[in-house]
């Protein structure tokens, strides 16, 4: 199972950072690496996707922990930026909440407050994760139904279908792994029901615009779609 707990750790003091790296590996943590400038931390960033960066503001070379920090969030939105530093100026601080952190905590740091604030930032995570989850009904193929949208997607770009043919994907997607009956159908699309070749119609015009095992026809029942 993926290790949903993954730290990088941005820090340019090599004995704070290993106290660190030591005090999350003993509460289940998975330190990904330690970084001492900011270009690092972004390739290591990149390359590894950590669920957290722990990020100090004033590093060695000529990028800034916020200006790091903003691009690792360009490249991974859903990373959470938590910043252990000295500094406590405004302007700093400002400057780090503009570059997407989600928290800022001041050195000397207590061990309690940095485990339950990444506590929280995975928690947020899941949170987001699993509203994505309600609104894109996951089908085969890299397909979804948007329920927000009211569309069918894949790979993040919608499939143009006809208004029918996105309520017809609709119920489908609603019921994935479950055969719907034409009955159900129609009245869906249209509050009533309908010939069995205007419902054919319609399954035709999607199946000219999708994967043809999207949609599958369960002789004199109705149609089923399947999840991934």
């Amino acid at each position: 199972m993926k290790n949903r707990k993954t730290v990088l750790i941005v820090e340019d003091k090599l004995i704070p950072a290993e106290y660190l790296s030591c005090m999350l590996k003993d509460n289940g943590y998975r330190v990904l690496d330690i970084a001492d400038t900011g270009r690092k931390a972004i390739e290591i960033a990149k390359r590894d996707k950590p669920n957290i960066v722990l990020m100090d503001i004033m590093l060695k070379g000529q990028m800034s922990g916020t200006e790091a920090a903003m691009q690792i969030c360009r490249n991974s939105p859903d990373c959470k930026i938590i910043y252990l530093t000295a500094y406590s100026n405004r302007e700093i601080i400002e400057s780090a909440y503009e570059s997407s952190a989600y928290a800022y905590l001041l050195k000397p740091y207590r061990e309690k407050e940095i485990l339950a604030t990444m506590h929280l930032a995975l928690l947020d995570n899941k949170k987001k994760k699993e509203n994505s989850d309600n609104i894109k009904l996951k089908l085969i193929n890299e397909y979804y139904f948007n329920t927000k949208l009211q569309r069918l997607c894949r790979d993040n770009k919608e499939v143009f279908l006809s208004k029918n043919g996105h309520k017809f994907m609709e119920i489908l997607a609603k019921s994935k792994n479950t055969t719907v009956s034409n009955e159900q159908i129609c009245g869906h699309i249209w509050h009533e029901n309908r010939s069995c070749n205007t419902l054919r119609a319609l399954v035709h015009r999607i199946r000219e615009k999708t994967d043809t095992h999207l949609i599958e026809n369960v002789k004199g029942m109705g149609y089923i779609t399947y999840s991934k």
